[in-house]
């Protein structure tokens, strides 16, 4: 991870007008290097300051949305994994909102790749894919850019504060109404009596 990151600091630092399509593609392929994502994006604002670093970086992580969209139908068994996490993580019958969606990739330790799972299963247009994706991958992209340098300097406490923030900031901005398929409904009494 830290010759990815390392790389990451020689081509910027070398490559004058070519360094944002290196950040730009780093983003892209950082899902390779099992690079987490908040760590690029607070390399940018450390390179590029927290405008160009927040902008190169949403770039970065639409088009790694993008492509994600594409890719995924082409891999059932990656469908079905990510659709048995969704499941574990938020329920049988829940979809996550747009903004619940922004507020989860705040939080360092949450799968990137589930949440565009979960924006796929909630919209299933492109068009509307892609503007939810830039919604809610800009937060992301400006809150890590802007404070990099201060999240690291954050107390355990604090961090802790945050986390438990957002969480609750998700709770908050929950859908209020699943809908259940009248055969699904019955089939799980049944499972539960038996």
């Amino acid at each position: 991870m830290e010759d990815g990151l390392s790389l990451l600091f020689v081509l910027v630092g070398t490559g004058g007008i070519i360094a944002p399509i290196a950040f730009i593609l780093f983003h892209v392929f950082r899902q390779f290097l099992f690079i987490p994502v908040t760590l690029v994006c607070m390399a940018g604002g450390i390179l590029f300051g927290s405008v160009l670093g927040t902008l190169y970086s949403l770039v970065g992580l639409v088009l790694c949305s993008l492509g994600f969209y594409f890719v995924i139908g082409k891999l059932p068994k990656t469908h079905e994994k990510l659709s048995r996490l969704k499941r574990k993580w938020f329920g049988e019958y829940r979809n996550l909102t747009v903004t619940q969606t922004a507020i989860l990739r705040l939080i360092p330790f949450v799968h990137f790749h589930l949440l565009n799972f979960c924006l796929i299963e909630k919209n299933k247009s492109y068009q509307t894919y892609f503007k939810n994706s830039i919604l809610t991958n800009l937060p992301l992209a400006f809150f890590y850019s802007v404070f990099g340098e201060f999240i690291s300097g954050f107390t355990p406490e604090l961090i802790a504060i945050i986390l438990f923030s957002l969480l609750i900031l998700t709770y908050l901005f929950r859908e209020k109404m699943s809908i259940i398929k009248w055969a699904d409904f019955f089939k799980t009494k049944e499972i539960k009596r038996g």
